[in-house]
Order: C-alpha cells, then sequence, then structure tokens
C-alpha cells in the first residue's frame, strides 16, 4: 500500500551522478488504443491511495471502462495520511470509498495478492483465480524498513503502516507501559503521538543528529525537538541502536545503543524509511532500479508498453517519491497514458511539505538546505512566540528558492509560491519573514497554489470561474480543487466570491434559499425588531419553512440575544442534533455527558461523584484537552438521570454540544507554580462562569497562562492571557481548528477590570457580526483592517458601541440558566429522551466494545429500570 505523503523522504536509484536510465517512452502503446467493438479490462494490483486514486482519475475521463482492482489487505482504500486518527475517540472512518461505489463506476475489488503474471498470456494470477488484463497497472506501494537488529522479531516490536499494524499495536499496548519508536522522521513522530495516545510513556529515537532530517535544518530540528519534549515525550537524536533487549521470558525490556547506554522500553515501532515493493515487478522480468524500484518512463510506462507503475514502487528518473501529491499526479498521467493522451507526461514532483505534528506546525519547501551553489541564507528565531522562519535565497539575492518553518506555517502558501515561480523579490526578503511589516503583502506569488493535495493554483481556479464554474460543485469538478483534505474549502470560497465580482456577477452571500440575508444582517433585524420565535422571523423575512442551514442559525441568534431554554416548545425544532439533546451525539448512536469545570479547578468530591455516575452507568471517561472530564457511552433515556446526579453533586451544563463557550483553560499560577507571576486559575474560573452559555456563530475556547511559558497555551486560543509582572497580555483570533492560527496581541498590561471590560466587547462583537460557522481566526482575517479595526473598536470605542456591547453581556450573565436543569424541569419535555416515542422500553440494540480497561455498560436487564423523569 502507498504510503501517506507524511513519509520518509524520496530513495536515489543509486549513489553515482551518472544519468538515470528510464524505461523506453512509448508514445502510443500497443495497448493504448481503444479497440473498436472492445472494451478494455484494466487491473490494478494495489488498492492504496494511488491505486484508488486512478480509478477515479479513468473513471472521470471513461466511465464505461471494466476496472479491477486487487488488494492485499482487507480494508477497502483508506486515508494513510491520518493514520494518526485512528487512535482518536471517537474514531474516525478513514475509508476513501465504498463498495457500493466501486460498483456503481465499474470497479471490481478483489482481496487476493498478486503472485504472478503471464506478460504473453497478459493474466494475473492470485491463489483463486486468474485474471486477463489489457492494461496492467502496478501500484504496489512500499514496504517498511527495518533494520537487521538482534530480537527484531520478538513479541512486542511492529511497524507503523497498515490498519492491521495499528490494530497489532492496540492490542499490545494494552499489556505495557513504555513504547519507543525508531525513526524520526515525519511517521515516526506520528507513531510516537499513536504511543501517547494509547496511554503510553512514548519515546523517539532518531539515528541522524536532528528531528526530520530529510525536511528540516538543524535550528528547525532543534525548536521541533523542544516542542516534542514539552509534550512529554522523550527524544534521542544521534542514537545508533544496536540491540533489542529482552527479559527472562523473552518479552522486550528495552533498546541498547551503540555508546553502551540504555533506553527500557517494553514495545517497539519501527518508522526508519520504506522499500519500493518491485518484488511482482522482478518475477515478471520488469527493468528496477539498481536500488529498487519499477523503472518508469514520463508516461508512466514501465519496459513493457502494457504495463504501468505508480506511486512508490515506481522509479522516475532515478527517484521514488515518498508522498502522497507526487503519486496522484502519476496516477493522473497513467490515466491519461492509458487512454491515448500523448500530452499526459510525469517529469517529476514538488517535494514541498507541510503538515502539524502532535500540534506543531512544520514547513519544507524548495531547497530547504541550500544546496544551490552560492544559495544564501536568512532566518529568524523567535523564542518568546516559539517559531523559526528560514529563506534560502539565490546568490545574488534576488529570488526564494527555498524555506524552513516551525511553529507557524501561515506564510507557507505565498513563500513556497515564491520558490516554485521563481519570482523577482519587490521587497527586501527580510520582510518576508515578519508579514506585518507594510509592504510584505505584495510580494505574494502571482499565482500561488490554494490546493496542495490536488497541486491546484488560484489562476487555474480564476480560469475555472471564467469558464461558467460559478459554485464550489462545479470547481472542484473541473478542477479537484478540495477533494484531498477540503482544508482549502473557505479560500475557495471566498476566491469564488472575488472572482465573480470581478465578472460583474451578484456574488449571493444569502444565509439559504429561504433567507436572502446574511447571518449578520439577519441578527440586527432579529435584534432591532425583538423577535423571540422562528416564526416571527419567517414570516417578516423568509420564504417557505426553512432548513437546516437557518434554522440552527436563527436559534443561536435568538439565543444570543435572548438567552432563553433553548428546547422550549417554539425554539426545539429550531435545534441541530446535539443542541436538541442537549448532549454530542456520537459515531453508535450514544451521547456524551460533560459538566462544566471552570479552569480546569475541581474539587476531590466533585472527581469521586463523576466516578460514581461513570460506574453506575457504564460510561467511558476520558479527559479532555479543555481540562474537564467527559462521560461517553450514555443512552438517550440515560441522559436525564445522569444529568440530575451531576446537578446534586454541585455540576452543571459544560455546553461541549453548543456553538458557544467550550472552556477557559489554565494553569496552577501563582498560587502554585514557583514560576507564576499573577494567579490564573481565578481569572480562568471567573471569566469561565462570566460566559458559560453564551451562543454564538461557532464554539469558542479560551486559555490563562499564568507567565509566558504558556501552559495553557493561550496563543492557539479565540481569546488567551498572558500574565506579566505588570498585569495581563490579551491575544485574541487564535484557534487550532483545520487552518490552525496564533491569536494576535490585542493590548498588554492590562488589569483583570480592563481585561473583562474588553472581553465583554471583543465576544458580543463576534456574536453580531461574525458569519455563521465562522471562527475568531477567520472573522478576523477577513475583517477590514484586521487587528488595528478592532482595536479601534474594542479599545478606542470608534464605532460608540461599547457601553451597548457591554449591557448585552450584562444581559446574558443575568439572564444565564443550567440547560440541564431547565430540562428537568420541563416535565413534559423529557418525553423526548425517550427511544420510542409510545414506550419507555430502551434500546438494547447497542453493541459495545470494551478497550483500554474500560468499563463494560450496565444494560437494562443487568440493573434497575432507570425511571423516565428524575423525580419520579
Amino acid at each position: 500500500m502507498e504510503a501517506a505523503h507524511r513519509s520518509t523522504p524520496p530513495v536515489p536509484a543509486r549513489a553515482s551522478t551518472a544519468p538515470a536510465r528510464r524505461a523506453p517512452h512509448h508514445p502510443v502503446s500497443p495497448c493504448t488504443a481503444r479497440k473498436e467493438n472492445h472494451m478494455q479490462h484494466i487491473v490494478i494490483v494495489g488498492n492504496g491511495m494511488v491505486g484508488h486514486r486512478l480509478t477515479e482519475d479513468l473513471h472521470a475521463r471513461q466511465p464505461d471502462l471494466k476496472i479491477t482492482v486487487l488488494s492485499e489487505e482487507k480494508h477497502l482504500a483508506y486515508d494513510r495520511v491520518q493514520l494518526s486518527h485512528y487512535f482518536d475517540d471517537p474514531r474516525p472512518d478513514l475509508s476513501l470509498t465504498t463498495h457500493a461505489a466501486y460498483s456503481d463506476r465499474g470497479v471490481t475489488w478483489v482481496h487476493g495478492q498478486a503472485l504472478n503474471v503471464d506478460r504473453e498470456a497478459k493474466t494475473v494470477s492470485t491463489e483463486e483465480q486468474t485474471i486477463p488484463y489489457d492494461v496492467l497497472v502496478l501500484a504496489t506501494g512500499s514496504f517498511p524498513f527495518v533494520p537487521p537488529l538482534p530480537n527484531s522479531k520478538a513479541p512486542g516490536v511492529f511497524v507503523y503502516r497498515t490498519l492491521d499494524d495499528l490494530d497489532a499495536m492496540m492490542a499490545h499496548a494494552a499489556t505495557v507501559k513504555t513504547g519507543t519508536v525508531i525513526g524520526g522522521g515525519l511517521l515516526g513522530l506520528e507513531a510516537a503521538a499513536a504511543l501517547q495516545k494509547l496511554g503510553l510513556k512514548a519515546s523517539v529515537v532518531e539515528f541522524a543528529p536532528r528531528l526530520m532530517p530529510a525536511q528540516i535544518d538543524d535550528a528547525g530540528g532543534e525548536l521541533l525537538k523542544r516542542f516534542i519534549e514539552e509534550m512529554d515525550i522523550a527524544v534521542l537524536t544521534g542514537a545508533s541502536t544496536q540491540e533489542i533487549l529482552l527479559d527472562e521470558q523473552g518479552a522486550m525490556r528495552g533498546l541498547k545503543f551503540a555508546d553502551g547506554s540504555e533506553l527500557q522500553s517494553e514495545m517497539l515501532v519501527f518508522s526508519a524509511g520504506i522499500r519500493p515493493r518491485d518484488d511482482l515487478a522482478r518475477s515478471m522480468g520488469l527493468e528496477v532500479g539498481e536500488r529498487g524500484g519499477i523503472v518508469i518512463d514520463d508516461g508512466c510506462r514501465t519496459s513493457d508498453p502494457c504495463v504501468y507503475a505508480v506511486g512508490e514502487c515506481a522509479l522516475h528518473a532515478g527517484r521514488i517519491y515518498g508522498l502522497v501529491a507526487p503519486g496522484y499526479s502519476m496516477a493522473r498521467v497513467a490515466a491519461g497514458s492509458i487512454l491515448g493522451d500523448v500530452s499526459a507526461t510525469f517529469s517529476g514532483a514538488d517535494m514541498s511539505t507541510k503538515l502539524k505534528l502532535l500540534g506543531v506546525e512544520v514547513g519544507s519547501f524548495g531547497d530547504a538546505f541550500a544546496r544551490t551553489p552560492g544559495a544564501r541564507e536568512i532566518a529568524i528565531q523567535d523564542n518568546v512566540a516559539n517559531t523559526y522562519k528560514k529563506l534560502v535565497l539565490s546568490a545574488d539575492g534576488t529570488r526564494v528558492i527555498g524555506g524552513v518553518l516551525v511553529g507557524d506555517t501561515s506564510q507557507y502558501g505565498e513563500l513556497s509560491s515564491l520558490a516554485r515561480d521563481g519570482e523577482v523579490l519587490s521587497v527586501p526578503a527580510a520582510t518576508l519573514l515578519v508579514p506585518m511589516v507594510a509592504g510584505a503583502a505584495s510580494s505574494s506569488s502571482a499565482n500561488p497554489t490554494v490546493c496542495s493535495c490536488e497541486g491546484v493554483r488560484q489562476g487555474a481556479i480564476c480560469e475555472a470561474v471564467v469558464g461558467g464554474a460559478h459554485d464550489i460543485a462545479a470547481l472542484k469538478a473541473c478542477t479537484r480543487v478540495g477533494t484531498g483534505c477540503g482544508g482549502c474549502l473557505p479560500n475557495v470560497k471566498d476566491l469564488l466570491n472575488t472572482q465573480l465580482a470581478l465578472l460583474g456577477q451578484k456574488v449571493d452571500k444569502s444565509l439559504c434559499e429561504h433567507y436572502p440575508y446574511t447571518r449578520q444582517e439577519l441578527f440586527d433585524l432579529i435584534r432591532v425588531r425583538g423577535y423571540r420565535e422562528w416564526e416571527e422571523v419567517l414570516e417578516a423575512h423568509g420564504t417557505g419553512q426553512g432548513c437546516e442551514v437557518c434554522k440552527p442559525a436563527v436559534a443561536s441568534i435568538l439565543a444570543s440575544q435572548h438567552n432563553e431554554y433553548i428546547l422550549k416548545d417554539k425554539l426545539a425544532p429550531l435545534q441541530d442534533t446535539n443542541d436538541a439533546y442537549l448532549a454530542n451525539i456520537q459515531k453508535n448512536g450514544t451521547y456524551s455527558v460533560m459538566p462544566r469545570v471552570p479552569g480546569g479547578e475541581i474539587t476531590p468530591a466533585k472527581l469521586m461523584a463523576l466516578g460514581q455516575v461513570a460506574e453506575k452507568y457504564g460510561l467511558y471517561c476520558k479527559i479532555t484537552g479543555g481540562q474537564r472530564i467527559d462521560l461517553l457511552g450514555a443512552r438517550l433515556d440515560q441522559l436525564p438521570p445522569i444529568w440530575s446526579e451531576l446537578i446534586a453533586a454541585g455540576f452543571e451544563s459544560g455546553h461541549a454540544y453548543g456553538k458557544s463557550l467550550r472552556t477557559v483553560k489554565s494553569c496552577v499560577g501563582s498560587t502554585w507554580c514557583r514560576y507564576g507571576v499573577q494567579d490564573s486559575t481565578t481569572l480562568a474560573v471567573n471569566l469561565e462562569l462570566r460566559y458559560r452559555g453564551l451562543r454564538s456563530p461557532h464554539k469558542f475556547k479560551a486559555g490563562v497562562s499564568g507567565c509566558t511559558r504558556e501552559c495553557a497555551e493561550a496563543q492557539s486560543k479565540d481569546f488567551g492571557l498572558i500574565a506579566t509582572e505588570r498585569g495581563w497580555n490579551l491575544f485574541v483570533g487564535g484557534n487550532g481548528g483545520v487552518t490552525p492560527r496564533h491569536a494576535q496581541l490585542l493590548a498588554q498590561d492590562l488589569d483583570e477590570e480592563t481585561v473583562t471590560r474588553y472581553l465583554d466587547r471583543f465576544l458580543m462583537y463576534y456574536v453580531r457580526t461574525a458569519d455563521r460557522l465562522q471562527r475568531t481566526s477567520t472573522w478576523l482575517d477577513k475583517m477590514e483592517g484586521g487587528i488595528d479595526h478592532l482595536r479601534d473598536v474594542i479599545i478606542n470605542d470608534s464605532l460608540g458601541l461599547a457601553e451597548e456591547l457591554e449591557a448585552a453581556m450584562r444581559y446574558h450573565i443575568a439572564t444565564y440558566t443550567c440547560e440541564w436543569q431547565e430540562a428537568l424541569n420541563d416535565k413534559p419535555g423529557l418525553s423526548r429522551f425517550r427511544h420510542f416515542v409510545n414506550s419507555d422500553q430502551t434500546d438494547e440494540a447497542i453493541v459495545w466494545v470494551t478497550e483500554r480497561e474500560q468499563p463494560r455498560p450496565a444494560f437494562e436487564h443487568e440493573m434497575t429500570p432507570l425511571p423516565m423523569f428524575a423525580n419520579d
């Protein structure tokens, strides 16, 4: 199976500098032209990401093709880029397709290994069948390299490659407490994160003197190491492993290094590189490279014109690519070549990388190591913001040819495009590393990459819009933009609207088909007219019956302005699934219960109460990143009694289900920490209690750090405070979502009264003016004038709204009530928490799987039936 784009560096074919051999180029092969009355049968060996992409590209070009896919794995194609999320809770579905989707496209999926290929008869055989082909494509990917260490096959030694590997790791991790990864590259660091998610004390061992040696330099590697170590993952660089140590029972107990030192570890994961899987090609007699890899030409053909190779098994111009984007490019070229497009050529691929490892942003592009003769370097290392930025410039200093970014990759698109295009700089190179300097924006590439997954540039999107692609669906169809991870879609939407405006077309910014207004316009209409119910708003300003877009949006606006119980008769039908039951629905149909723990501060009595409730109802317990405890696995009918018991213990709803304040994270501050200069815990508690339940366009989070060591990660939150000896520095507009953003400094050295006043204004201004489902970071990015404008509004009261915004917040605070308590008081409304409309019976069709010693839930036949009403 092909490696994800977070993999090892490309492998050269040989150490010499002689020109690399390529397979003979066949402009039009005898297997390419489609014979009359004959439907080509294309067999693809391998169902990884690249093999799957080839099926899509072939189907898009010629829907009536007959395609057979051979897969060694029992799983359909899945997203290897997201392997590290396999251990998340809830576990995501990584599948890229379904059997039904393949069937609809004429794709036959066969579970089995290709054992033999008869090139003369044009057949490929598995253990159970022989399949004829017209064109054969090898997408066999690669296999992980395992160093020849003593005891490398002992129990507890794994590779980090497939879902089956991860399942085996998970089973073993339940029996041990420590784990180590050999390999400090991209996948190695993700493997370390996986071990940590499994509850192990994790370590990373890297032979090179720095982490990610193929992508970043020494300074960047040192900063990355510091980030990783702060996450309680031990890092050993420059370490040569000599032996895997075993105990008397034959179980792994540690590692021994060349210098004689040892590391105690009960589990080992190899992520030390890859090797192309070319064994089938060798048995077929195809040309392979001296160091492995199936030799292909610019059309992705092998030395047999009827056989193609794509992905990590393919060697092009002496190079094997370990990233998914080049594999996708090969798939696109192979699809064209197979169907007779002589213009389809693969001429290499950009090896730039941008990713987020264990929450740390890392980017590398172009000639990151200044190997170009005469290359110059310019770098800025900010030890306060914990960022490192380096540019590699041409000998004359006029062009960017590469760079490294650690800690902040917000400029990656602009800088990598400059390196790719070779554009002459119009500003001093140093200003590119300080984006707030006036004029820096003008240096950006005229045609930057918008979608790195598919390599789609801004120019291609603009051309598509001019050509008639006037919505996102049309842009996806003709450019493939946003069809990868989807993280670029907000920028694509903005670009689409801008281009439509340039074409003189009206840009529809309506909330949905039922309301010809933006969210802000609708918010103002409801505020000015004083509407309190859906029917009033719809009758006055809408049409039709409403939809899943406008109903929750109007519900949120009404809740923000009036702070009424969201499940009262007139409002309940507007809520989305989570708000409708005041709990987050999980993938298995159960719900989570997350009480508020202001500032993370909790008493022993409350901790015991949480444990007792979890044990009684058989709930899975998870400490969240926001310093509270999530109780997962509750049946719908169990929610009211669980809430009742938690409220009796002093808890209230944590609003984990709502577009509202989630948490205000805090360190221990000056109360306990020897470095703390302000009482961060008290301030965090006060702010969380002040803003609890505030309904907003999107969820928002906060953090309060008692010193500049930033243990509460305040600069990654929608608003954050960092203590100084003179007061508090206030940051706004950060988040850790799909596009992470560092918060920006709004004001500094503030006392608590001023902080609170500014935050009241900031939050209410955001609630009033942001678009639907718009995070504070995006809202601030799109705000004309940016942070300077926001500073004028919040601090200088340039719009004269300060008193009105503060009054709105005072009203919210005065009218706040716990929604769980209101639900319990609403006896008729509790009927919504039945599984069946006409019966108090519960649903026993839930199948539970116990993992990592979590409690087995108590089913109804094993416990006293729960009353529908808490006070019955």
